[in-house]
């Protein structure tokens, strides 16, 4: 009895222990002055209030009556999404999780094969519980586990018959990482062969015009569906839409209304997600861009710092999100930048450190407009910075 009971004091202690430091890094963030990115989740209530209000005359009629279960702002704001991605439809839904459901639930009735293949490290199979499984009786397939989207090949050689093929674009739990626009057409190609419908879950495909040199409706055009997030992008409150053929949206709203999503009042995300669209969406190939500047100057700033291994990964971001990894555990990390950013008003890395493997821990670094004002000099400056605050290895 007496090491159950030590073994739950050191559970406890360490619970309180990382409750301090998340409210610790909550506080210097919010005291930040310079960070990479400040996310709206971040802001008090009126402070996104405000800048919604601000935004808002610019992208709508705010004098129109709310919405109604999906009628008004949130019929015009689907209409706009298929207009930008070339589709013939798109259906409005309070969350991804729920739209991709939908979705392949849908192609599964048409196809009449319930096995999903994808990625082993897609968001449904890594963050939402199995839904796909539990609540939509499908069954996912793994055509790989490699840190990296699936090859064509793969698709062509995959031993298991498969209804159809969700490919998540860009692959956040690799890394962000995206194929280069001949791979991605390939493998598409393969999965048409094989008679599979084509899905993309693109939470964050508005970042990817940059890396394919595509327009969005190009790479929305080679899906059979898309699914794409007002929020991890864009900013805006919540919310995802699903794009695709008039006939399969008709059915996936009726899905939408079974899974409980048939909200009665959207405006404020909706609103959210307009402005979204029209502020930033125009700015992110300029994040992407610049991500790539920050990453170079991390790599410089770590070698002259004389850290041992370091590794930015993708070398050259595929999107304005990239991993940094180094050989320290993951609570002396995120100890040395709290305390960097509480005593010098930088964040420079704000998100939280993981633990990968005894002694090594990776970060994700997200670069939009506040980033836009660091240099490559101040980057390394942060980094130099940095590193004093990490023990010798």
């Amino acid at each position: 009895m007496t090491g159950t009971a030590e073994t739950g004091d050191e559970q406890q202690t360490e619970q309180s222990e990382r409750e301090r430091m998340r409210e610790r890094r909550r506080a210097a963030f919010a005291k930040a002055e310079r960070v990479l990115w400040r996310p709206g989740f971040q802001r008090t209530i009126r402070e996104r209030l405000a800048a919604l209000l601000e935004t808002a005359p610019e992208v709508y009629d705010l004098d129109r009556n709310t919405d109604i279960y999906g009628n008004g702002i949130v019929a015009d704001l689907e209409e706009r999404v298929a207009a930008l991605l070339g589709t013939e439809a798109a259906a409005f839904f309070p969350t991804g999780t729920m739209a991709q459901q939908v979705a392949l639930r849908c192609w599964a009735g048409r196809t009449g094969d319930r096995a999903v293949a994808l990625h082993a490290l897609a968001h449904p199979e890594v963050h939402e519980r199995h839904a796909f499984s539990q609540v939509s009786g499908l069954r996912p397939v793994h055509v790989t586990s490699e840190p990296r989207l699936p090859t064509a090949a793969e698709i062509r050689d995959f031993d298991e018959p498969f209804g159809a093929l969700m490919l998540e674009l860009p692959l956040r739990d690799a890394g962000f990482v995206l194929p280069t626009w001949e791979q991605l057409t390939e493998v598409v190609e393969a999965a048409r062969e094989r008679d599979a419908v084509v899905h993309f879950d693109g939470a964050r495909l508005w970042e990817c015009t940059v890396r394919f040199g595509r327009p969005l409706e190009e790479i929305a055009g080679l899906a059979d569906s898309v699914y794409v997030s007002f929020y991890k992008s864009l900013d805006g409150f919540g919310g995802a839409a699903l794009a695709g053929p008039k006939t399969l949206v008709a059915e996936a709203k009726t899905w939408r209304h079974r899974y409980g999503g048939m909200v009665f009042q959207q405006f404020p995300t909706a609103l959210s997600a307009l402005a979204g669209l029209e502020r930033e969406l125009p700015r992110l190939p300029d994040y992407v861009r610049h991500a790539r500047v920050v990453a170079a100057a991390l790599r410089e700033g770590f070698a002259a710092a004389g850290v041992p291994w370091v590794r930015v990964h993708p070398e050259e971001p595929h999107t304005h999100d990239f991993q940094v990894w180094l050989p320290y555990d993951s609570d002396v990390l995120m100890e040395a930048a709290v305390r960097q950013a509480e005593e010098t008003g930088t964040f420079l890395f704000a998100n939280p450190w993981d633990r990968s493997a005894p002694g090594l821990s990776f970060t994700e670094v997200a670069v939009r407009s506040p980033g836009l004002e660091w240099t490559a000099d101040d980057v390394r400056a942060a980094v130099a910075d940095f590193v004093t605050r990490l023990p010798t290895v």
